[in-house]
């Protein structure tokens, strides 16, 4: 993982969260956004930029490595774009929270997305995307999207081939959704429907399961390419299939570590799929969301005055009426936070989104679905 491996891991439901929604958040300044050396070239021009945080800072991520994350830390991704027939750029900020990323992280990248949004005269529209549950539109800016233990300091370049440790990845899915993730390398990993990359670094074995389609075996053997092209064609590779492959192979004797049970957030599901609509107030002194209705939601249910929290069970949208104030609109990703943490289903994706906004249409789907 990254250099906050000794600090507490990130509890999904955990609300102490350094520095998000404190008052340093809440004030936070133009001036002080300004002075953060990794946004001095953010979106100036259109494309995908991501950002890994270490230690409290902010990194740049390697495009060679777009689309690849680790379970053990925190990202910042901008995509910044042109609607048609118009030149003003637009944007989209997104934090990516691995499943074992630290407190410490997960709040760093909460806080810095803030900070983006702010270097950015608050144009951008706020997304927080989570392990195992990331929303579509998150999803449409990677050909794939691979999910590896650890950190990034695991990784091959930054240590040398014979102290890497080896990874076995697994392919499954079809042509348009083929998921790569990292399992426990052991023989119990495998099954005969999916297809599986055995990365020992300098050597990369290819296993075909008997059962598996040819979208998942032409996507292993691309991701097997790169690879290779990214160690400049040192590695030797090898495709094996299931049943032609002897049990005493080098690849069967490298399956050996000891099970740990990969990352389960499969038990994170909301009780049922009916949706809810949330009122913001704070009248009583103290935040609360006054239940407005449940089941089917129309556009005339929100006031343009106040904040509501509109619960799909599926994703989490934060609606500012354009009556809100600033300090409302800066903090809509805190009170998703704290609205969530209080749920059975903490892992959905969440859009902070203004009132009038470009994104009101995929809004306006979320609401008629």
């Amino acid at each position: 993982m990254s250099g906050l491996r000794k600090a507490k891991k990130y509890d999904w439901k955990d609300s102490n969260l350094a520095l998000f929604g404190s008052d340093t958040e809440k004030n936070i300044k133009k001036e002080s956004a300004a002075t953060e050396p990794a946004w001095q070239k953010a979106g100036q021009e259109v494309g995908i930029q991501i950002w890994r945080i270490v230690n409290f800072k902010v990194t740049q991520w390697p495009k060679e490595d777009y689309g690849k994350f680790y379970n053990g830390d925190s990202y910042i991704i901008l995509n910044t774009y042109k609607e048609d027939d118009e030149e003003e750029l637009q944007y989209d900020v997104h934090f990516w929270i691995g499943s074992q990323s630290t407190q410490d992280e997960y709040g760093t990248a909460a806080y810095k997305t803030v900070e983006l949004d702010t270097f950015l005269n608050d144009k951008p529209v706020q997304h927080r995307e989570v392990q195992g549950f990331e929303s579509d539109m998150f999803k449409s800016y990677f050909k794939t999207i691979t999910i590896m233990k650890g950190g990034a300091d695991t990784g091959f370049r930054k240590v040398k081939p014979e102290e890497y440790t080896p990874r076995l990845l697994h392919f499954s899915g079809t042509r348009k959704n083929v998921e790569v993730r990292e399992v426990t390398r052991n023989k119990k990993s495998l099954n005969s429907g999916d297809v599986f990359i055995l990365d020992h670094g300098l050597k990369i074995y290819q296993w075909n399961g008997s059962g598996s389609n040819k979208d998942e075996r032409m996507k292993a053997m691309q991701f097997l390419i790169q690879l290779k092209s990214e160690r400049n064609g040192r590695p030797n590779t090898e495709t094996l299939d299931e049943g032609s492959t002897e049990p005493g192979h080098d690849f069967f004797k490298s399956l050996d570590e000891e099970d740990d049970g990969d990352d389960d957030v499969s038990g994170f599901v909301a009780q049922d799929d009916q949706k809810e609509l949330y009122r913001l107030s704070d009248a009583s002194g103290q935040l609360n969301y006054k239940l407005e209705k449940k089941g089917d939601v129309s556009m005339g249910d929100f006031d343009t005055k106040d904040v509501f929290l509109l619960d799909t069970k599926k994703s989490l949208f934060v609606w500012i009426g354009k009556g809100a104030s600033e300090a409302e609109r800066r903090n809509a990703m805190g009170y998703a936070h704290n609205f969530l943490q209080k749920t059975n289903h903490p892992l959905v994706p969440v859009c902070c989104l203004a009132e009038g906004g470009r994104q009101d249409a995929q809004f306006q789907m979320a609401i008629a679905a």
